[in-house]
């Protein structure tokens, strides 16, 4: 059995500080964004209207898979559907509770 120990905190003879809890929280909240919409996205794909025989095919589903990923990274990033804005909001109450 392999362990993993965690990085050094010491970088470039430096003490490096970790990130503030809000940044954990943010990025974890734009984390989620990106999982809900990926899988709104591939419950939209999972639709047949037909057609399928033409241009389907497994390089079309690893594109298309790659291209919703990607663009589930970018939305959630810059905040486009407001889902991590919302739960970011409401877990910083939180956050503030756990500094007292």
């Amino acid at each position: 059995m392999t362990s993993i120990l965690p990085s050094s905190p010491m970088q470039g003879g430096a003490l490096s500080t970790p990130a503030a809890p809000r940044e954990d929280l943010r990025e974890a909240a734009q984390a989620f964004e990106a999982i809900f919409i990926r899988q709104l996205l591939s419950s939209a794909r999972a639709s047949d209207f037909g057609g399928g025989d033409l241009f389907g095919g497994p390089g079309l589903e690893q594109f298309e898979a790659m291209r919703d990923e990607q663009f589930a990274d970018i939305a959630s990033q810059q905040g486009t559907f407001g889902l991590a804005a919302a739960i970011e909001r409401q877990l910083n109450a939180f956050v503030d509770q756990g500094g007292d």
